[in-house]
């Protein structure tokens, strides 16, 4: 099969044994995962249905129940294959997986386990099929199954390392910019203009915190900040590109003759922010913890979209003087108090009600610059 899809790995195969004369019900394959969400995927087919995928999330009810499955009882005890001839009672007690399987007409369940080369975090995959023939599985059907198992186990490899490397490639560098890359950008200097608003958001008293808290508590109030960030960036069509230190760098595509869609989406997301973050804030203070405030600075203009760096060690980013001027523009949301500041050039494409605070000389900029702020 070319493509990645196990839910349409495990419905071809089943139906293609069930044309065969296995009396296949229900099967399943299973296979873990190293991305940060999802400690799982797996396929689900029922005969006469169509194939079902899902993950499961850690911390999740899935992955908690996982305990309590075949699957597990083999990887505990270094078993490759199992059996629960159901009808007859093997493991009901144990497991609710066949329990349900019982109930609902199964009669008997195997698993066969097939492990993944150890240069990767990926451990194997499972096989799980259950009859509802009133004989259970023959040895015949068996035979079948653990013969086909090599190509199964190498098909299955290889989807999961084409998903881990597209899936985790997007985790470290972005949506967007994955496609760029896995579409062949990879030259250094390989790239090309780029219209964008542009978003900057800072932590802005999160210095002096790192001096009175543990790293722990550190790390923490980082992830929940850059967590609303980043949701807030994802669900108005923007993609951070880069996180430095205590400051998240975004970028919204516009169209350089109409931008206001971007801007404004911009906004929304800016917005968002700021007030999740004040409830969260209120939720600290609730629990004696301290308040973390965030600057944001909003500016539009071109950039150059693409690799930047060492020939071993490649940054996709985006540089030039509207990235610069957006992280000279931050600087001065202390001194004019303000929690989000929009340059000349945004606040006149967004469109929307804004008051003018004056014009800033910034450090490096010849031409000063004008500041504003959202009515």
């Amino acid at each position: 099969m070319a493509g990645n899809d196990i839910g349409q790995l495990v419905a071809g195969l089943c139906r293609r044994l069930i044309a065969d004369g296995l009396p296949i019900w229900q099967a399943s394959i299973a296979m873990p995962s190293i991305h940060p969400v999802y400690r799982g995927v797996s396929a689900r087919f029922t005969r006469g249905a169509e194939a079902v995928t899902e993950n499961a999330e850690y911390e999740s009810v899935s992955e908690e129940s996982f305990t309590h499955t075949p699957i597990f009882y083999l990887l505990e005890n270094g078993l490759l294959f199992g059996r629960w001839q159901i009808a007859r009672g093997d493991g009901v007690d144990l497991y609710p997986d066949l329990a349900e399987l019982q109930q609902k007409g199964g009669t008997d369940h195997v698993v066969n386990l097939v492990s993944f080369p150890i240069e990767v975090a990926l451990r194997g995959m499972a096989l799980s099929v259950t009859t509802d023939c009133p004989t259970g599985f023959s040895d015949a059907h068996l035979e079948t199954l653990k013969a086909l198992l090599p190509s199964l186990g190498l098909a299955c490899y290889r989807m999961a390392a084409t998903k881990t490397a597209t899936d985790m490639l997007a985790v470290y560098t972005g949506a967007r910019t994955s496609v760029h890359i896995l579409g062949g950008e990879t030259q250094r200097g390989a790239g090309g203009a780029l219209y964008a608003a542009i978003l900057l958001a800072d932590l802005s008293n999160f210095t002096a915190l790192t001096e009175s808290h543990s790293r722990d508590e550190i790390v923490a109030m980082l992830n929940q900040r850059f967590e609303l960030v980043g949701r807030n960036v994802e669900e108005h069509s923007g993609e951070i590109l880069k996180f430095m230190g205590d400051s998240v760098l975004a970028i919204f595509p516009a169209d350089i003759d109409c931008p206001k869609e971007a801007c404004r989406n911009a906004v929304a997301s800016a917005r968002h922010m700021l007030m999740a973050n004040a409830a969260l804030n209120n939720d600290d203070l609730r629990r004696s913890g301290p308040p973390v405030d965030i600057d944001i600075v909003l500016h539009l203009g071109e950039v150059f979209y693409g690799n930047i760096g060492a020939r071993g060690r490649l940054d996709f980013t985006v540089i030039g003087p509207a990235v610069n001027e957006t992280s000279r523009l931050e600087k001065l949301c202390d001194e004019l108090q303000e929690h989000l500041l929009l340059s000349e050039s945004f606040a006149t494409a967004c469109g929307l009600a804004c008051d003018r605070l004056g014009d800033f000389k910034l450090r490096g900029v010849s031409k000063p610059a004008g500041v504003f702020k959202l009515v």
